[in-house]
Formats: structure tokens, C-alpha cells, sequence
């Protein structure tokens, strides 16, 4: 039988994870329309408000309920405003091991919401789903993707070379495909300690999850 992510809300002191929603179309259409999203990431471009909803009401729920994975809407507390997207893929319910990813909107970049996100979202797997395991994978030259499996107390494994297909504006402005490396990263449970101490100093302290 196959084992499924409950369809929950996590929450810190200033954001809300939960699920996507169709309230959440426009927003995810143009935040999945920004230059680094598209840079870094295989979401389609142009990325349309149908695009968006789809991802809402068919891909997000059939990954769920397929035991796959689960995708989060980060959502500020005070505000309600989306502001970015913690997705979790290629679980493995034997290993208890699952891939983790995350995009932040780019109104919303620079306060530290990937890592706070990343972090409750690991503390949630590792305690409360029982989890031994999350990987995540990042582009050789996806600084800022790194910073934060750094942050969070990942551990880099080694490189996967020639595996990432990354873009770039070409000159007539179009995307054009680049290949690049992975950067391999992984998180155990031993890893988290005292790392939401650390981040606490930086942005923020972190109240229970749901």
C-alpha cells in the first residue's frame, strides 16, 4: 500500500506553509515568470495563469495522493502573500528518503524565507513522518540555492557531472539550455542540531509545527 504526505499546514513564527490553492494562480504565474526561476529550474516559459492552475488542481494533488511527494505554498503569516514554493519529490517510503526544493518569489527574496522554510520542513519530516533522509540537488552556479543547504546544516556529498540542465538568455532573448553540474546535498536528522539555534540569531525564532 502506498504511503501518502498528510494534507497539512506547517506554520513558524512568520510564514505559513500549506497547500496551493487556486487563490494562488496569479501569483504563481508570475513568480514562476521570474529570470532566476527560469534560470534554474525546468518550470515551462512562458509559465501561464493555466500553467499555474493546473499545477494547483491536478499536479500538485496527484503527487500527494501517488505517495510521491507534496508541494507547499509559503505563504506570509501577517500577510497571507505567497511568497514562495516548498516541493518535496522522488520520495521513497522504504528508505524514507525524499528530494526537497524550494523557489521564493522575487518580491520576497533577501528575508531569509527558504532557509525558515526548508528548516520547519525538515524539522516536520524528521519528527513527526519519521523520516531518515532529504536530498537536495543544486546547480553548480546556483549560489544562492547552495547558501541555503548550508544554512539549513546540509551536507555536501559530491557532484553529479554534466546532469543539470540549467538557461540562459540567448541574444535574440530566448532561452537557450546549458548543461552544468549537480551539487549533491543531503540532510539527516543528526545534521539539525543546533542549526535552528543558528538561524534564530539571523532572521527569526521558530514556534512549533502543526
Amino acid at each position: 500500500m502506498t504511503s501518502t504526505f498528510p494534507n497539512i499546514s506547517i506554520s513558524t513564527e512568520r510564514l505559513v506553509l500549506r497547500p496551493l490553492d487556486e487563490d494562488d494562480v496569479a501569483s504563481l504565474a508570475a513568480m514562476m515568470n521570474d529570470e532566476q526561476v527560469a534560470a534554474w529550474t525546468s518550470v515551462p516559459q512562458p509559465f501561464t495563469e493555466d500553467g499555474a492552475r493546473s499545477w494547483i488542481t491536478e499536479y500538485a494533488p496527484a503527487e500527494r495522493t501517488g505517495g510521491r511527494g507534496i508541494d507547499f505554498a509559503i505563504t506570509e503569516f501577517l500577510t497571507q502573500r505567497l511568497v514562495g514554493v516548498i516541493q518535496l519529490s522522488k520520495t521513497n517510503w522504504h528508505v524514507r528518503s525524499t528530494e526537497l526544493s524550494y523557489i521564493i518569489a522575487p518580491w520576497a527574496r533577501g528575508e531569509g524565507y527558504a532557509s525558515e522554510a526548508a528548516l520547519v520542513t525538515a524539522q516536520w519530516l524528521f519528527t513527526d513522518q519519521k523520516f531518515e533522509r532529504i536530498e537536495l540537488r543544486t546547480a553548480a552556479d546556483n549560489t544562492a540555492s547552495q547558501q541555503v543547504a548550508q544554512k539549513i546544516g546540509c551536507i555536501s556529498e559530491g557532484v553529479l557531472r554534466n546532469a543539470c540542465i540549467a538557461r540562459a538568455r540567448a541574444e535574440d532573448g530566448t532561452w537557450t539550455d546549458v548543461r552544468t553540474d549537480f551539487i549533491v546535498w543531503s540532510l539527516l536528522p543528526e545534521d539539525l542540531e543546533g542549526v535552528g539555534e543558528q538561524l534564530r540569531d539571523g532572521f527569526t525564532s521558530f514556534g512549533d509545527w502543526n
